[in-house]
C-alpha cells in the first residue's frame, strides 16, 4: 500500500519523526526528593533544588535511572553504562534555573527498534536513535489572573525520558500506530503510566515532505501533542500546509509549531533552535553517571514478556488471527486476562468473545477491565459450555449479557433462565416434522429447485425452540428430510 500523497503537480512523500517525552514511573523526581504525584495543590510538591535556590545540589535517583535502563531493554535498545548529564540553556519563566539538565551527546540508552502492526496485519520496524533522561519544566497558568502569570513548580524537576525516533514513519496513521506501541511497551515495564490526558506522555511530531527519492526536505516540529487523535490531526495538517507552499513555490521554514484544538491546525510558534543555540555544557554538579554490566543483566532478568514476544505466540502457538493478537497484546491487563481465561479452553473462541462482546460491553459501558464483573474463569466457562454443546453461541450472548450485568456464572444464568440446548434428536425431529407439515408449499418449492429455502426452514425450527435447538443437528436432520421425495 502506498502512502503517497497526491497534490497537484504530483506526488509526494511525507516523512515523520517523533521524540516522545515519556514521564519516569517514580515516586521521588529526578534530582530531588520531592514527589512526583499528580494533582497536589500548586507549588506543593517543591524542594529547595526544584526551586533554584542557591547552593542546592541535584543527587540522582537511581530507580528513575533503572526505569530508563528497563524502557531501553524493552526498546532492544543498546544500554550506554557510562552516560552525561548535560546542561541545557534556556531562559522560561517556569524555568527557575535558567536551564535544564538532560542529556546531549551521551544519553543512557542508544540506538533500539519498536515495531509497529500496519492496519492489514502487517509489520514494520522503526528506528529508534536514543533515549536519555532530562527533568521537567513548571507549567505557566496564564487565565488565574486577568494581568498577570501564575507559576506552578510541581513538574519542575519530575524525571522524564525523551524518546527519539528516526524518521522511519511515513503517514500520520503509523505514527499514532508507533506511540500506541511505544505506550504499550512502557506500561508493560511499568516504566511510565502512558496516562496522555495527565500529561505523562507526550510527543513533538517532526513532519517534512519530498517527492519520491530526493533527499529529505526542511522539517517542522510541532509541540506537546497528548493524544493520539491529535497526533494525527497535526500531521495530516501539516503535511497539506506543506505540500501548498511548495507547490505554489515557497519554501518551508524550519521552525516549531503549536497545534490548536479549536481549528485543527498548526500555527507558528518559534524558528526551530538548534542544539548550538542552548549551549550544551557537562553539568558540573553531576558527575559522569556509570552503570555495571551486572546492574543490566539483572535488571533484564526482571523483565515481563512484552507485546511483540506474547502476539508472536498467540499466532504462532495458538492460531490466533493478527488482528486479535494485536488487540489482546495491546495492554499486559488484556494479555493477562485472555491467557487466564483460555487456559483449559478453545483460544481461539475465547480470543473472539474478548475481542467482540467482552470490549463491546466494556466500551458501551465505559468500564475498564479491572472493575468488570465477567472474571477470566467465567468467561473460560461460558465458553466451555459452548464448546461441550451445552448452549449455543447465539444463546451465549444472552447469557454473557446477565453475566455482565449481575456477575452471575455462566451455568447459573442457564440453570435460571433454562436456556440448555436441545441436543435430543427426537425433540429436534418432532420440531421439524411441526415446521415441515406447517409449511408444505415451500416444501414442494425447495424440492422443486429452491436450495435458498433451507436457511427458511433452519429459522422457523429455531424459532420453535426459542433458539436452544442444536444447530448442527438441525441442519443435519432438515436436510435428511428435505431431501427424501414425497
Amino acid at each position: 500500500m502506498s502512502n503517497l500523497v497526491s497534490g497537484r503537480t504530483g506526488d509526494w512523500e511525507v516523512v515523520i519523526g517523533l521524540e516522545v517525552h515519556a514521564q519516569v514511573t517514580s515516586k521521588a523526581k529526578l534530582f530531588s526528593g520531592a514527589s512526583a504525584s499528580f494533582g497536589a495543590a500548586p507549588n506543593e510538591n517543591v524542594s529547595l533544588v526544584d526551586a533554584a535556590m542557591p547552593g542546592m545540589l541535584p543527587v540522582i535517583n537511581r530507580e528513575c535511572v533503572y526505569q530508563a535502563i528497563r524502557t531501553g531493554l524493552g526498546l532492544k535498545a543498546k544500554i550506554n553504562l557510562k552516560s552525561v548529564f548535560d546542561r541545557k540553556n534556556y531562559f522560561y519563566a517556569d524555568l527557575p534555573q535558567g536551564y535544564q539538565i538532560s542529556q546531549f551527546k551521551d544519553p543512557v540508552v542508544g540506538e533500539g527498534v519498536l515495531r509497529i502492526v500496519l492496519a492489514d496485519g502487517s509489520t514494520r520496524d522503526i528506528g529508534i536513535e536514543r533515549l536519555h533522561l532530562e527533568q521537567d519544566a513548571g507549567k505557566s497558568m496564564h487565565d488565574q489572573h486577568p494581568s498577570k502569570s501564575y507559576i506552578d513548580l510541581n513538574r519542575t524537576g519530575i524525571a522524564l525520558m525523551e524518546i527519539v525516533s528516526r524518521p522511519d514513519m511515513r503517514s500520520s496513521a503509523e505514527a499514532a500506530s508507533y506511540v500506541r506501541k511505544l505506550r504499550s511497551i512502557l506500561r508493560y515495564l511499568e516504566t511510565c503510566d502512558g496516562n496522555m490526558e495527565e500529561g505523562s506522555l507526550r510527543a513533538d511530531v517532526n513532519v517534512s515532505v519530498r517527492r519520491p527519492g530526493e533527499p529529505l526536505g526542511t522539517r517542522t516540529e510541532t509541540k506537546n501533542l497528548n493524544s493520539l487523535r491529535f497526533i494525527q490531526l497535526a500531521i495530516d495538517h501539516e503535511v497539506v500546509r506543506q505540500i501548498e507552499v511548495l507547490e505554489d513555490g515557497g519554501e518551508i521554514d524550519q521552525e516549531t509549531r503549536l497545534f490548536d484544538i479549536s481549528t485543527g491546525a498548526t500555527r507558528t510558534m518559534r524558528s526551530k533552535e538548534d542544539a548550538h543555540d542552548y549551549r550544551y555544557f557537562p553539568d558540573p554538579d553531576l558527575l559522569p553517571m556509570v552503570v555495571t554490566q551486572d546492574e543490566v543483566d539483572e535488571l533484564a532478568s526482571c523483565l515481563p514478556e512484552l507485546p511483540d514476544d506474547i502476539r508472536d505466540r498467540l499466532i504462532g502457538n495458538y492460531g490466533l488471527s493478527a488482528y486479535d493478537a494485536s488487540v489482546i497484546t495491546e495492554e499486559r491487563e488484556t494479555a493477562l486476562y485472555y491467557e487466564a481465561a483460555s487456559n483449559n479452553a478453545d483460544r481461539k473462541l475465547v480470543a473472539n468473545w474478548m475481542t467482540v462482546e467482552l470490549f463491546g460491553a466494556l466500551n458501551k459501558s465505559g468500564q475498564s477491565l479491572t472493575d468488570c464483573l465477567v472474571s477470566p474463569k467465567m468467561l473460560s466457562a461460558l465458553v466451555g459450555l459452548i464448546s461441550d454443546g451445552t448452549i449455543s453461541g447465539r444463546i451465549a450472548k444472552d447469557v454473557f449479557c446477565e453475566m455482565f450485568e449481575t456477575g452471575k456464572d455462566a451455568a447459573t444464568v442457564v440453570e435460571e433462565k433454562g436456556l440448555k440446548q436441545v441436543s435430543d434428536s427426537d425433540e429436534i425431529e418432532v420440531l421439524i416434522d411441526e415446521v415441515l407439515a406447517a409449511n408444505q408449499d415451500k416444501v414442494l418449492e425447495y424440492r422443486s429447485g429452491k436450495d435458498k429455502l433451507f436457511g427458511f426452514f433452519v429459522g422457523q425450527v429455531m424459532k420453535a425452540s426459542r433458539g436452544q435447538a442444536n444447530p448442527g443437528m438441525v441442519n443435519e436432520t432438515l436436510r435428511i428430510k428435505l431431501d427424501v421425495s414425497s
